[in-house]
């Protein structure tokens, strides 16, 4: 056959993969094409490799982590090696351990980390057929570790039908496969055939079978006089062709034969002690197996195989309802159910003819056994399943909705609307109505994150308890707050939740963060104070055993009370308990206020370690990353282009809205370089959202203050100048205080501005807050030069160029060398900084490796292996020019 190139392609990858640079790729092309030929061709060609091969099934799609199971079990001894949260996953995933709920993001790191301790006494290929019938927990794990080979000695080898429906396949790289051409097809049947075939007939066979190498071998074999057997119609395809030719195969067997192969194709694993079991159960003798493989349906080994896919698939369809519910009858007798019971209880499903409470109970346990493990997908299946089976109908509508929520959970909404639907259609109680309306109110919700879906989620909340619901509202609430593209919708929201759940008296977290934000949102800022420093009190007490979700929350109210101290405490806080919780949805976000806390503070490099740390998480969840905090630091940076870039990426579809960020990002970008009038914009813009019922970083004010002193339109700021007084008076921190100073200095309100000047420059000093302080004294400085004082102006542009040119805050520190300039002096030149040299990400390993941390732990952190790590760390050593982790602990990073 014509497969040169495509061997060519595969035996590169492969070899690559020997010398340690692995990849990925995926053989595409319909059934019977020659993908699983091909691969099997190539390996066995293979010298030296841990050859590891697994199959997706039709029937065990939603059995949790089944392919992985096929592909791991025979390296599975080498999670000894692995660090100890990889090895739990593992351990969970395999049923070896007590973990629960691992983190799919876990499990496919501790996947790739297990490959990685195969490759390290030979190269590995780890090959998955059929991954279209891959379970989505499998998926998941093993694309993951498909995007992260480059660097191993490993490669990953995927051969599927229709690619494209494959979620994560479609972005590998692709070898596809197509029909052989006319020659070539002629050189297949001659040589498939011993007798010479009529030219008309061949002609025929070649047309039926369009270059499909399993048709032309299989038509080539079972011609009939005038051409290919079978009706004479017009098929749609040539799976269809193929399909009829076993259809037509199977057929022609004794009827126990038929039996026994109808058997196997409903046990898709292949165990032959499983099948002779369930062939005595049904009085077959397992003898008759070897007929089937006579017939050229299916091999025997160590596993039973099919022949092909498509044998199975065709036998199964054919068979009757009531031989499929036989055997999986026999096989449900058949199968241990201490070592099994997922899928005893599958087949028990499958052998059901009328509802049956005792397999439904069955199928529920089994849905709790694979929720608990992590897999929503395969507990949905179980439980609507066993919601099918459920007799009593009041009881079958609570199993449907409880299969709705895991479907929501496993990120299938549509899936879980259509099981709401069939819920509401059973008889059921008020509770379960309530319940029903909920569940539909989320899904709505999850689907479009609409003021509309949001008020309908809120207004259905009220039938929960009290607790719940205000669990539910401060969800709702926090989720618009960000994407709220509608002015004054946030109000109205706010307004709602209130009037259904009226301020208590309350001591919980949950309730005084929900109280705080609403009061924020909906009272003037002397009156929404009180709240806001009890919910950070509370908060701050029982922060330990808070979820992340809602202390990201939190980081923003202590941002917004300037509370320096919290600000810093809380942002670490909470990537602390993200990470140690594993609740990864959670962590980026919490890198990202960890970032706005560090960009506060002058620590800008650390700020993007946090940024880069936070990608690497989203890309390996897939998720679309926020650039709000970005476009914060890239503010501070005063870097233009980058800025443009990111502004960019929001305007892009599907992005999420993040008007708040940006808006603050922008005037503090323009008051760095200057643009004064387009920083004023961009705070007045902030400013009518707000006015108008919208979120608000309380921040932005301080920079509309700058910009509106600068175009000499102080009537403009009178807003801002009213919060920034009530914040000060009402909660008299060093940093809230500092900037009511410092904006009555720069307005030329109170009367004495250097008197101002000076004690918003002594409060500052007072907090952490460095790149606010060396800011006030660059506009102190800047005051000073317009008095014509030059000496005492060079002394505080001096200190503000220094402090602003070490951070990296290049347009602030560019004014201040303009300034400088026009003093006569001429600003100190900074050496370049060694680590501008370094990518962001490889800035990040540096920094974590220089803390102390092994190759093992960052990957970890990043979701890489330490092999890629490695070859990070030799970049930055060839790069910095240095040659040990000794050395780069004394590089100030």
């Amino acid at each position: 056959m014509a497969r040169h190139t495509e061997r060519r392609e595969f035996d590169r990858l492969v070899t690559s993969a020997a010398c340690g640079r692995g990849g990925a790729v995926v053989v595409g092309g319909e059934a019977g094409i020659g993908k699983s030929a091909l691969i099997d061709a190539a390996v066995e060609a293979l010298d030296g490799f841990e050859v590891l091969r697994a199959a997706g099934t039709e029937f065990e799609q939603d059995l949790l982590y089944a392919t992985l199971h096929q592909l791991c079990a025979p390296v599975l001894e080498h999670r000894l090696n692995l660090p100890a949260v990889q090895r739990r996953a593992l351990e969970g995933v395999f049923g070896l351990g007590a973990q629960t709920s691992p983190d799919p993001l876990t499990v496919g790191l501790a996947v790739l980390g297990l490959l990685h301790e195969v490759a390290r006494d030979k190269p590995v290929c780890a090959v998955v057929d059929d991954a279209q019938w891959m379970d989505d927990a499998s998926r998941r794990a093993l694309v993951f570790v498909a995007r992260r080979v480059t660097t191993e000695r490993i490669a990953v080898v995927f051969a599927a039908r229709d690619v494209g429906s494959v979620s994560g396949l479609a972005d590998l790289p692709r070898l596809p496969l197509a029909g052989l051409g006319d020659e070539d097809a002629r050189a297949v049947l001659g040589a498939a055939t011993h007798a010479g075939l009529d030219a008309e007939v061949v002609d025929r066979i070649l047309a039926e079978a369009r270059g499909n190498p399993l048709a032309l071998l299989e038509f080539a074999h079972h011609a009939e006089p005038f051409g290919v057997p079978g009706p004479r119609r017009l098929r749609a395809s040539v799976v269809d062709a193929l399909e009829e030719q076993f259809v037509h195969r199977f057929e022609r067997l004794p009827d126990a034969t038929r039996s026994l192969v109808v058997l196997a194709a409903a046990e898709p694993v292949g165990d032959l002690g499983l099948l002779r079991r369930a062939s005595k159960a049904l009085g077959l003798d397992a003898a008759g197996f070897t007929v089937a493989e006579n017939a050229g349906l299916l091999a025997l080994g160590p596993r039973l195989r099919f022949r092909h896919p498509l044998v199975r698939s065709a036998v199964y369809a054919s068979a009757t309802p009531g031989m499929r519910r036989r055997v999986h009858g026999a096989l449900a007798e058949s199968t241990d159910p201490g070592t099994d019971p997922g899928r005893r209880a599958w087949h028990r499903a499958h052998a059901a003819v009328d509802a049956d409470e005792t397999v439904a109970a069955e199928l529920e346990r089994s849905a709790d056994r694979a929720r608990l493990r992590g897999g929503f997908a395969a507990a949905a299946a179980f439980m609507e399943r066993a919601g099918q089976l459920t007799p009593a109908s009041d009881r079958q509508a609570g199993r449907l909705l409880a299969a709705a929520r895991l479907r929501l959970q496993a990120g299938a909404p549509n899936a879980a609307r259509t099981l709401v639907a069939r819920a509401e259609r059973r008889p059921m109680d008020d509770k379960g109505r309530a319940a029903a309306r909920l569940l539909r109110a989320r899904v709505d919700y999850q689907l479009s994150h609409s003021p509309q879906a949001t008020a309908r989620l809120v207004d259905v909340v009220t039938e929960l308890a009290p607790d719940q619901a205000r669990e539910t509202y401060l969800e709702a609430f926090a989720s618009f707050m960000y994407n709220d593209n509608q002015p004054g919708c946030l109000k109205e929201l706010g307004a709602r939740i209130r009037k259904l759940a009226p301020q208590g008296e309350s001591a919980r977290p949950v309730d005084l963060l929900l109280d705080a934000l609403l009061d924020q949102t909906m009272l003037p800022v002397e009156r929404a104070v009180p709240a806001m420093r009890d919910a950070v009190t509370a908060c701050r007490a029982a922060a330990h055993s808070s979820s992340p979700w809602r202390m990201n929350l939190l980081c923003q109210v202590v941002i917004d009370l300037r509370d320096d101290e919290a600000m810093e405490e809380m942002a670490d806080r909470q990537v602390d308990v993200a990470r140690r919780q594993g609740a990864l949805a959670s962590l980026p976000q919490a890198l990202r206020y960890q970032a706005v806390a560090r960009v506060s503070v002058g620590r800008f490099e650390e700020a993007a370690r946090s940024l880069s740390e936070a990608r690497a998480v989203d890309e390996a969840a897939g998720t679309v990353p926020l650039l709000g905090p970005e476009l914060v630091l890239t503010g501070f940076r005063g870097d233009l282009n980058r800025y443009r870039e990111l502004r960019e990426l929001l305007g892009r579809d599907g992005r999420p809205f993040e008007t708040v960020g940006e808006h603050y990002a922008r005037a503090v970008l323009h008051n760095g370089l200057g643009n004064y009038e387009a920083a004023l914009d961009a705070a007045l813009a902030a400013q009518r959202r707000h006015q108008a019922g919208s979120y608000s970083i309380w921040a932005v004010y301080t920079e509309l203050v700058e910009a509106a002193a600068r175009v000499g339109r102080g009537e403009d700021a009178a807003v801002a100048m009213k919060h920034l007084e009530a914040l000060a008076r009402t909660n008299p921190v060093p940093w809230a205080v500092a900037e009511w100073l410092q904006a009555q200095a720069l307005l030329d309100r109170g009367g004495d501005r250097e008197r101002l000047h000076r004690q918003a420059i002594a409060h500052f000093a007072r907090t952490r807050v460095r790149v606010l302080h060396a800011r006030a004294r660059l506009t102190y400085g800047e005051w000073l030069r317009r008095e014509n004082r030059r000496a005492e102006a060079r002394d505080e542009l001096r200190a503000a160029h220094d402090v602003l040119s070490g951070i990296g805050a290049r347009a602030f520190a560019e004014r201040a060398a303009r300034e400088l300039q026009a003093t006569g002096e001429q600003p100190r030149r900074h050496g370049e900084n060694p680590l501008g040299r370094l990518t962001a990400q490889e800035r990040l390993i540096a920094g974590k490796v220089a803390a102390g941390a092994t190759s093992k732990e960052v990957g970890v952190m990043l979701f890489l292996s330490p092999r890629t790590i490695d070859t990070h760390l030799r970049n930055v050593y060839r790069k910095l020019g240095i040659s040990s982790r000794r050395q780069l602990r004394e590089i100030p990073l």
